[in-house]
């Protein structure tokens, strides 16, 4: 592969090249590396080959770069949006497609349709409600896996000053905390806790949260119109985002048992 033709790495590409080169170098067994890339151990084997063979281009996909032949042409998009904006706004992808298929002759699949909706901000999924909310989850393997993140307001200075919060945040496997004082809980306070924690111990994989305001975006999902509807994140979403670093947003303060332990020792 020419100079030209090679493709630049992605951040999950970076991530799991640095997985694979602990496995040559046997820090991680193929069994640990596949538990943190969340993939099967025959599919590490197959990347390791890869890599050998190729070198750090091994972990880019091959079909990266390259139109999907299956992909549907722009005209056939367009027509098939038109239809939809004029006779069936008010349906779910899979009545779409099947009305598609009756009523004007166009085959396409419910799976095919939706994504196409949603790209054009046509439909937006409904969320699923968890089932199982209060399940015992054990710990990451690794450090640097998974990051909670969270705020305590209490009475540190035990009334001798002001009332101040602690921006904390604890590292799944190994319990390490990174905490700061602050005056007010805001957006600037958490991302600069957020950038201490970066310069501390680098870039974790993922950050458990809350489904605070300064985490996510707490509002009706708007009526679908005929103009695409950007993703909403808030200031810190889109900081995660830039920095390729995963969001989980916990669905109960269960959840944050771990963080919520924390707390409570720092009280005491």
């Amino acid at each position: 592969m020419s100079e030209q033709e090679m493709l630049v790495l992605s951040t999950r590409d970076r991530d799991r090249l640095k997985v694979l080169h602990e496995v040559q170098q046997g820090h991680l067994t193929q069994r640990e590396a596949a538990e943190q890339l969340k993939v099967t151990d025959r599919w590490v084997r197959q990347l390791l080959g890869r890599v050998g063979r190729e070198g750090d281009q091994g972990v880019v996909h091959g079909l990266r770069g390259r139109a999907s032949p299956r992909r549907l042409g722009e005209r056939r998009r367009g027509q098939i949006l038109k239809l939809v904006k004029a006779k069936y706004r008010d349906f779910g992808p899979t009545l779409a497609a099947e009305y598609l298929r009756e009523e004007d002759g166009i085959a396409i699949s419910k799976e095919t349709l939706r994504q196409l909706l949603t790209e054009a901000g046509l439909w937006r999924a409904k969320r699923r409600r968890a089932e199982e909310v209060h399940v015992w989850r054990p710990r990451r393997s690794c450090r640097g896996e998974l990051v909670q993140w969270d705020t305590s307001e209490h009475d540190w200075l035990e009334g001798r000053g002001p009332r101040l919060q602690l921006v904390a945040m604890i590292d799944d496997a190994s319990s390490v905390a990174f905490c700061r004082f602050v005056r007010q809980d805001t957006t600037e306070e958490n991302l600069r806790g957020l950038w201490g924690y970066l310069e501390r111990w680098g870039r974790p994989v993922e950050f458990y949260t809350d489904k605070d305001s300064r985490f996510t975006v707490n509002r009706p999902l708007p009526i679908a119109t005929d103009e695409a509807v950007p993703e909403e994140l808030t200031q810190i979403g889109r900081a995660l985002r830039e920095l390729g670093i995963g969001w989980i947003a916990a669905h109960s303060p269960q959840a944050k048992g771990r963080i919520q332990r924390f707390f409570g020792t720092a009280h005491d």
